[in-house]
């Protein structure tokens, strides 16, 4: 990449020792460090200015405290003494003049998040910070006003930097979470050519209205969701459809945002906002999931609610017990070691950053996990249950034969067809298949796990199942229903007061589903089928890739039903579905698993989206949340360990606050290194299985 002349902050020349840093999605280039702090700070989104506010304060601290520290040094050496005992008072003076501003700026977050903590009526993590500092400040500063060498200030200035060390190693974490969704950032930071009448204005995406024109240059990325209505080119849709390969575009072609344009310009016309594509989507809820509560997280803060008044409470025991013992000033560092030691940074670390981690790393493979406390859920699950037809099956039913009963093939299909357009369920799609094209049914209906019914050439018909018939008045002869193949789904067409015929459906199972079977069977799950398509059909899809336990005929409430019966007698389940009616049980279900080609409702229903074509990628999954369930655990016993240890040796006096701040700092650091550790282990699914970011075209 060639360096830019100017820095993207200051404007003077990058020079040799420029530095390349990613922010948001952009690639900047600064001439020193200082700048890009600075644009960070202004620039940045999420926890980026909160990490280089805390890196800021930081620098402030270690400025002000490497004098405060020559200073006292000069105390603890006895370089005050004799001739020069004068200086003592305003040495201390001094002290007290520098380490003002650093509590002020550097401690001024800890005490605004404690007011802000009591006046909610609660304590929290910063409320030990700000009152182990307000005690030593103000002890050592009375002490001053006496002409006392007691004084403390050094010991509070390592404090905070300690603590401010830890916050910004906790920012920097969910920082480097959210820089690796920088592809899906980058979407909103596009600009689009925009045409109107014979000008182009450059526009943010985020600008573009639906209806308005685009041109799209060779080798650009698409920004909108639109339809092609001029030009010819090619597009690479990998990112998006896990299809290898260019795609023709032309006019009246789909151009999908995200997807890279070819040889050719192409005129795109918006049918959605640009800040509306499912692109940005994707990227939007990704970040929500980070920014979520995990249910590990929230087991802490409830913890940490019963912890801190305890803490508190043994605080002031220690700080008693130490003064009557040695004085009020031995007491005073007793007190406080234990407040800084017994900040439980490390605990809200183990599970905050070791989830944002893994949900970051889950969408880089085209994973879209909506929250930690889904990957929680995801490392207890004892069984699945799978949809059949799109979910373990093709998408589209592969038409057999169509039988006529009282009226013609040709009629049958003609009427079949314009009823089957009114739904995108696999069935009707496989219906569309064989009907010629035509003018759809009017006032058409869809009833989810039934069929549909709507008006053919001015009469009343009906398409979908048996019951459906039945509940519709149509009667069914019972030879149309013996002429069907074994193993079809049969689509029953209906007018004029009875059946008139069937069209033979059969599902063809997806070339991983045997082994994503066998996979999630071989860690020790309990696999069900269920589907509302007929038995017969279900039987057979159920035989080809191993499956003992399956049912068949479920409307969607009988499927929540036999999900709940399952759950009651193996554990929690999983529900891996794509079509409108098994919106209802993947909101049930323990975790909802959507795949890619899902219906929107599906989509929002469901706790993850699978890529399309990517079931294999499944039992990754699972195995990926086994591992973050095994990082957050190690990190939990590994940070109340340790609070628990050093909080017995600061009660007992062993502990200077200074070393016990140092402790604190090292258990954050200790929980950040683990967790990026766990991070580099987590292995990726195979290239084969799940294209980057492809399929995860979700619910607007």
């Amino acid at each position: 990449m060639t360096t830019p002349a100017s820095c993207a902050h200051c404007e003077l020349p990058v020079g040799r020792f420029g530095r390349r840093r990613e922010f948001s999605g952009d690639t900047r280039w600064f001439c020193c460090h200082g700048c890009s702090l600075a644009w960070q700070f202004g620039h940045g989104e999420r926890h980026e200015p909160e990490a280089a506010a805390w890196l800021i304060r930081l620098g402030v601290a270690g400025f002000l405290s490497m004098n405060i520290m020559l200073l006292s040094l000069l105390g603890y050496a006895g370089g005050l003494g004799g001739g020069d005992a004068w200086l003592r008072q305003p040495v201390n003076l001094l002290l007290w003049l520098l380490t003002t501003p650093l509590v002020v700026i550097v401690g001024g977050p800890f005490f605004s998040a404690a007011w802000l903590a009591a006046r909610r009526g609660g304590i929290s993590t910063d409320t030990l910070v700000a009152v182990g500092v307000a005690a030593a400040y103000g002890y050592s500063a009375w002490q001053v006003l006496q002409g006392s060498d007691l004084v403390y200030f050094d010991t509070l200035c390592m404090v905070l930097i300690l603590f401010t060390l830890g916050r910004y190693l906790e920012a920097q974490g969910l920082v480097r979470a959210l820089r690796s969704l920088v592809p899906m950032l980058q979407a909103q930071r596009a600009e689009v050519r925009v045409v109107e009448g014979e000008t182009e204005t450059l526009r943010p995406v985020l600008q573009v209205q639906a209806g308005e024109l685009v041109r799209v240059l060779p080798g650009e990325r698409i920004a909108v969701d639109g339809i092609v209505v001029a030009g010819r080119s090619s597009c690479d849709e990998s990112v998006l459809t896990g299809r290898p390969g260019p795609q023709p575009k032309a006019a009246g072609a789909l151009a999908r945002s995200g997807s890279l344009n070819g040889e050719g310009p192409l005129w795109i016309r918006a049918t959605v906002a640009g800040d509306n594509t499912r692109w940005i989507h994707i990227g939007r809820l990704v970040r929500e999931a980070l920014d979520g509560k995990s249910l590990a997280g929230a087991s802490v803060d409830r913890a940490v609610a019963w912890f801190l008044p305890a803490v508190l409470l043994l605080a002031a025991g220690t700080a008693a017990f130490w003064t009557l013992e040695l004085g009020a000033a031995q007491g005073l560092l007793a007190g406080l070691s234990v407040l800084v030691v017994a900040c439980p940074c490390s605990l809200g670390l183990a599970a905050t950053l070791a989830h944002a981690l893994a949900i970051g790393a889950a969408a880089q493979r085209s994973i879209l996990v909506r929250g930690a406390g889904v990957l929680e859920r995801l490392s207890t699950l004892r069984g699945i249950a799978f949809d059949k037809t799109g979910t373990l099956s093709q998408s589209t039913l592969e038409p057999v034969g169509v039988f006529a009963d009282g009226a013609s093939e040709v009629e049958v299909l003609r009427r079949a067809g314009a009823l089957a357009q009114a739904s995108d369920h696999p069935a009707a799609r496989g219906v569309t298949q064989m009907a010629p094209g035509g003018v759809p049914a009017h006032d058409a209906l869809v009833r989810a796990g039934a069929g549909i019914r709507g008006h053919v050439d001015g009469a009343a018909c009906g398409i979908g199942s048996a019951a459906w018939m039945h509940e519709l008045g149509y009667t069914l002869a019972p030879t149309l229903t013996q002429r069907l193949p074994p193993g079809c789904t049969p689509m029953y067409v209906g007018w004029d007061g009875r059946v008139r015929g069937l069209i033979g459906l059969r599902a063809v199972p997806l070339a991983q589903a045997a082994a994503t079977v066998a996979a999630l069977r071989a860690r020790g799950l309990q696999i069900c089928l269920l589907s509302g398509d007929e038995p017969a059909a279900v039987a057979e899809l159920a035989a080809r890739l191993g499956i003992t336990n399956w049912h068949g005929g479920l409307s969607p409430e009988d499927k929540i039903s036999c999900l709940q019966r399952e759950s009651a007698r193996v554990g929690a389940f999983a529900m891996v579905g794509d079509g409108l009616n098994d919106a209802p049980v993947l909101a049930a279900a323990a975790v909802g698993i959507a795949v890619g080609e899902a219906t929107d409702l599906a989509k929002e229903s469901a706790d993850v989206v699978l890529p399309r074509e990517a079931l294999a990628a499944l039992p990754w999954l699972l195995e990926h949340a086994g591992q973050v369930r095994h990082a957050v655990r190690t990190n939990l016993a590994w940070a109340f360990s340790y609070n628990v240890v050093a909080l017995g040796l600061a009660a007992s006096g062993a502990l200077q606050p200074v070393i016990a701040a140092a402790l604190m700092a090292g258990s954050s650091l200790v929980v950040v290194w683990r967790s990026w550790r766990a991070e580099r282990r987590w292995t990726a699914p195979a290239a084969a299985t799940v294209a980057p970011l492809a399929g995860l075209e979700l619910a607007r």
